[in-house]
């Protein structure tokens, strides 16, 4: 019986380890060809719950050894160093924390000798060497050559993450997203300032990581991201030669004409090196018009020396009577107006994906996500849209003619290709394409400060709804959905203490909302009221006071005196008397603002706990200890009863309430608030937010209590 008992447990074991080897064979899979960043994060923690299974299953080796001889156990032993050899192969694939999306590109060619340099000089262990910027033009292909240096030395890394620089605000947040896979206390922090700051003191304390700022624009811009010491490596690409300040510098230029024979060759699989070499002139060794010319040549079936008489007749009629683009090289304009017109002829849903990529970001398309807006996509795109597999044709008709990339459920389009789609629409068409998605924008950019699942959404979508709004301000198309859509992206960046950001933002759509509506509409108290909040973060209390003030005067005159929205900017203008030291004013501000929202909600509800939270912390300011306990109680019993015991509002009624007992003399009553507020903030905030930081300074100072 005990025979058989054992012999279970092996055969148990020997299924569980082939099982586990199947599921390594399909990560192993994974790890070699997905790009997906989210797919490869998943991938990696199910890798590291296989070692964990690796553990178990030793111990369990271990206690069949006690019972059987080697020989009965051979099948269980090759399988534990099967098993063992392919997650030792798994750790090598890719650095533990990675973010690249782009794939490693098998028509690379050349550049040997700028990889080299590169490899060199970040290896090389002189000052400031290990930061290196590749500056040259659009089209001159830094990003793929970052892309093949990331694939050719990935083993050297423990993290690889790429870094969108091109909008500050992109770069913040990606920036800030490292915090997420490094695991830091900080990473659910909303204060991404804070964030960003422990991800920097994380790469200035541990070696092994590359990061890559793409596109950046200009060296002020990424700074204050720039770890000191040089305990990792960082690459910046950029059009702007102007970075000697902050990196050693690496121009990147047209192929040499070897190189563009090479690669012509390659792409299309024909081996006519002199037609090569004339196409090759005609384009100017451009990497990124190359790589146009070969796709249209694959994919049509035509002869290299076809595509140069096609491409000579085309760009004659394209600059017959035009001057040439100032952003673009006119042999990019030719390549792609010819794969354009094809793609049309082919698929108008295709030509019309594209025109919509054209007023988004460049990179991270999610089709997902901005299909929730579809209603105000044009036909055929919108059914398109609706139908996964009509969107895949679309799809695959751009990518044949290497007019977009994709990754995942996400799309990427060069800059380039976006100048030139949006240069060929007429005027009409381009303000329609402007208008329709910034119209998309709108409606899926869905902010929400209390709503934690928005925020992530949120950071995808920013860059595209700034894009949307850029162009649509630009074209002065759909001036009241701009306007909506700068608030709100200005909210959600204040929210992340983008301040600086958030006030450009505000300021924006305060200027189109009072072309659109006037200057005393409440929509435009509404932007008003929000500019005077960032004013009042960026310390501006006098412009804050003035902001609040035209706002109160607005909605005073559209709703009354006792209308909620009154209330808001009582106590906003509240706010910045208090903080002026005018406390008196300040409290009759907050007594009226609290009197209309206790008639609007009653008295238990969260926006009236706000009102009297700021009400017992003048009173306190006044000296007023009782009075100020009493509100602080009060706030403090709403919230419990909203949120929960452990919410970091309650957390900071319970500091509140901390401070006004210390003040009365109460210091055990008080360190015991300070305790559990910290406790709460601790676990919801972390131990670096600024929240966090204020109350543990409070209870430090009741240390010897």
């Amino acid at each position: 019986m005990k025979e058989d008992i054992t012999e279970k447990r092996v055969k148990d074991l020997e299924e569980n380890i082939h099982q586990d080897l199947d599921l390594l064979k399909e990560y192993e899979d994974k790890e070699r060809y997905e790009t997906d960043p989210r797919s490869l994060a998943k991938c990696h923690m199910e890798i590291k719950r296989q070692h964990e299974s690796l553990t178990h299953n030793q111990k369990e080796y271990d206690e069949l050894r006690r019972l059987m001889t080697p020989k009965e156990l051979q099948s269980v032993t090759d399988l534990m160093q099967q098993k063992n050899a392919k997650l030792d192969e798994l750790r090598e694939l890719l650095p533990p924390i990675w973010n690249i999306s782009q794939h490693q590109n098998p028509n690379f060619t050349g550049r040997e000798g700028i990889l080299k340099e590169l490899r060199l000089a970040l290896s090389s262990g002189e000052p400031a060497a290990w930061k290196q910027a590749i500056t040259g033009m659009g089209g001159v292909g830094k990003t793929q050559l970052v892309v093949e240096y990331i694939y050719r030395h990935k083993a050297d890394y423990r993290v690889i993450w790429w870094v969108r620089s091109e909008e500050p605000a992109t770069m913040a947040a990606d920036y800030a997203s490292l915090a997420v896979d490094l695991n830091l206390p900080e990473k659910d922090s909303t204060d991404q300032t804070e964030i960003a700051k422990a991800v920097k003191r994380w790469l200035e304390h541990n070696p092994g990581w590359l990061l890559i700022f793409d596109n950046a624009q200009d060296p002020g811009e990424i700074r204050n991201y720039l770890p000191l010491g040089g305990a990792g490596h960082v690459i910046i690409t950029s059009r702007n030669p102007l970075w000697g300040s902050v990196a050693k510098l690496l121009p990147a230029r047209v192929f040499e004409r070897a190189e563009s024979i090479e690669f012509l060759c390659k792409r299309t699989g024909q081996e006519d090196n002199k037609a090569a070499d004339a196409l090759a002139d005609e384009l100017g060794d451009l990497p990124l018009a190359l790589e146009q010319a070969g796709a249209y040549i694959e994919t049509t079936g035509i002869s290299l020396t076809e595509y140069q008489e096609l491409y000579q007749s085309r760009r004659k009629e394209l600059w017959v009577d035009e001057f040439h683009p100032q952003d673009y090289p006119d042999s990019v304009a030719t390549t792609w107006s010819l794969a354009m017109e094809q793609v049309s002829q082919e698929s108008q849903a295709a030509a019309d994906l594209l025109n919509m990529c054209a007023f988004l970001a460049p990179d991270d398309i999610s089709l997902e996500l901005l299909c929730g807006g579809v209603e105000h996509l044009p036909e055929p795109l919108a059914a398109t849209a609706a139908d996964k597999l009509a969107m895949n044709r679309a799809i695959k008709a751009l990518r044949q003619y290497s007019l977009i990339d994709t990754s995942g459920e996400f799309l990427s389009v060069h800059r380039l290709v976006q100048a030139v789609v949006r240069d060929r629409l007429s005027e009409d068409d381009r303000k329609g394409w402007a208008e329709s998605v910034v119209r998309l924008l709108n409606a899926v950019f869905l902010f929400d400060s209390d709503d934690v699942q928005t925020w992530h959404l949120c950071s995808r979508l920013l860059p595209h709804a700034l894009a949307a709004a850029a162009h649509a301000e630009v074209l002065e198309v759909a001036p009241k959905v701009t306007s909506h859509i700068l608030n709100q992206t200005g909210i959600y960046l204040r929210g992340r203490a983008e301040f600086a950001e958030a006030k450009v933002l505000f300021e924006r759509a305060l200027s189109l909302a009072e072309k659109a509506y006037g200057p005393d509409h409440p929509k435009v108290a509404i932007r008003v009221n929000n500019l005077g909040s960032v004013l009042y973060d960026l310390g501006d209390l006098q412009e804050a006071k003035e902001h609040f003030e035209r706002a109160l005067k607005i909605d005073e005159k559209t709703y009354g005196p006792d209308h909620p929205e009154v209330a808001r900017d009582v106590n906003n203008l509240g706010a910045v008397l208090r903080a002026l030291s005018d406390l008196q004013e300040a409290k009759e501000h907050f007594e009226r603002a609290l009197k209309i929202d206790e008639k609007t909600y009653g008295p238990d509800h969260p926006t009236v706990a706000i009102r009297v939270n700021n009400l017992g912390g003048v009173l306190q300011d006044l000296g007023d200890l009782q009075g100020a306990k009493e509100h602080f109680e009060r706030a403090l019993k709403i919230d419990e009863k909203t949120y929960g015991p452990d919410h970091p509002e309650v957390a900071r009624d319970v500091n509140n309430l901390g401070r006004v007992l210390q003040d009365l003399g109460d210091l055990k009553g008080a360190k015991e608030l300070y305790e559990r507020a910290l406790a709460i903030l601790q676990k919801s905030l972390g131990e670096d937010h600024p929240s966090t930081a204020t109350v543990r300074n409070n209870l430090e100072s009741l240390a010897n209590v």
